[in-house]
């Protein structure tokens, strides 16, 4: 399975344990109020588990870094824990200085595009909670659009469906 993606910008790596710092610092901060209020042993959690998700599935989200420089800005990509209602294309931006700067959906779309090309994926979602606004925008420039009928990992969690392999291709 191949384990780095590149675009026009970005590599796209599997993450490594020296991602955990960044990681961290993003849900320290202000930015990760849409995933709730987790202390240093959670938020441990949740990267082993992005670390974990790799190990048992061959695949996960990716590290996004700049060409050239190695420092993870993020995690996107396909996430599909057992508990999933469906498979998602997710993303975590850590560096606010990435914003407005086209890198999440760059790293989004090829992300996508790899989850229907190489994992074989028919559908794909994204699963953002209510008042996130930033995902919401990404969501819909990436062409998702609300689902209104289809349930999230949590009752209140928007779902927003990805066009399908031969809508993205359009």
């Amino acid at each position: 399975m191949e384990m780095t993606l590149q675009t026009a910008r970005l590599i796209l790596r599997r993450p490594a344990p020296g991602d955990w710092l960044p990681f961290r610092d993003f849900f320290r901060s202000d930015r990760a109020v849409h995933f709730g209020d987790l202390d240093d042993g959670q938020i441990w959690r949740q990267f082993a588990a992005e670390l974990g998700h790799w190990e048992i599935f061959g695949f996960g989200m990716w590290a996004v870094t700049a060409r050239g420089d190695d420092t993870a800005l993020g995690l996107v990509g396909p996430w599909c824990p057992p508990d999933w209602p469906e498979t998602e294309i997710g993303w975590i931006m850590f560096d606010p200085a990435t914003e407005g700067k086209g890198i999440a959906t760059e790293a989004a779309q090829s992300s996508l595009r790899h989850a229907y090309e190489v994992l074989g994926w028919t559908t794909a979602v994204s699963y953002i909670a209510p008042g996130n606004d930033r995902s919401i925008r990404l969501a819909e420039k990436l062409g998702a659009v609300r689902d209104r009928d289809a349930r999230g990992p949590k009752p209140d969690t928007l779902v927003y469906r990805h066009p399908n392999p031969a809508g993205l291709a359009a």
